[in-house]
């Protein structure tokens, strides 16, 4: 059994595209979205086409919830631009996206922690802007109640895998659509993948327990970038580009 996780998308209809087609070539049909999948200043209405016309387990993202709690006015410009593209229709579907789900009885979903959508569930950061990895007893203590053996999480955009010491494993696929961003709270940082190839993860289930391949996809991300930058927005430019902030070398 082979699952495909995606999340954090981003309005990047190229990169969500090159991941389903790598999806679909590994033979692999069950795919599950752990949100933020609209914000940013790409193709947020195409996005919201592919995606509600799937219809795969999806979880709301932090940015999915701000799209329908916040007046456009009061947005952060990469929610206001998503707003922008959406219908009437697109913002039902994220209003009736449950915030956590359980897929298939053994794949516990949600975007960053059960408690809190806007919260890294392995990284700290810390007052100098540096992030570094939570202990595992921090980790552990917001996994308490979940049973089942497999937690998907997103967020930060950075793949990882880990194993709690009761054996459960823990997954982030990575962002398809944007690969960096920075972020003042709870202290201004960085989260910086270091390249610009869409991410996502496979999670397979052999006679031995579960394994996790990660996946990086090439696609047309300067296109992207180019299209950031239009927009002016330098750091979604350079992040798209490179992987890196105030790196992008476009013209703006």
């Amino acid at each position: 059994m082979s699952l495909a996780v995606i999340a954090d998308i981003h309005g990047n209809d190229l990169a969500l595209q090159a991941v389903l087609d790598d999806i679909a070539a590994q033979g692999i049909a069950d795919i599950v979205n752990l949100g933020d999948c609209f914000s940013g200043p790409l193709e947020p209405g195409k996005v919201a086409a592919r995606l509600t016309a799937m219809n795969i387990p999806t979880v709301r993202g932090n940015h999915d919830r701000y799209l329908v709690e916040q007046s456009p006015e009061a947005m952060w410009p990469s929610d206001r631009i998503a707003h922008g593209e959406l219908l009437p229709a697109h913002l039902d579907w994220i209003r009736a996206l449950p915030e956590t789900h359980v897929h298939r009885g053994e794949f516990y979903m949600c975007h960053a922690t059960p408690q809190d959508d806007n919260r890294y569930w392995l990284e700290e950061v810390l007052e100098d802007g540096s992030v570094r990895r939570k202990s595992l007893a921090e980790i552990e203590a917001l996994a308490e109640g979940i049973e089942q053996p497999v937690i998907l999480f997103a967020h930060s955009h950075l793949p990882a895998m880990l194993r709690l010491s009761d054996g459960r494993l823990m997954v982030n696929p990575g962002s398809i659509g944007c690969p960096g961003y920075d972020d003042v709270a709870p202290y201004p940082h960085k989260m910086e993948a270091g390249h610009p190839l869409a991410s996502y993860a496979i999670v397979e289930k052999g006679a031995g327990g579960y394994g996790v391949t990660f996946r990086n996809v090439p696609y047309d991300h300067m296109a992207m970038a180019a299209l950031a930058a239009s927009y002016g927005r330098p750091q979604w430019a350079s992040a798209l580009a490179t992987g890196w902030l105030g790196k992008s070398g476009i013209s703006e």
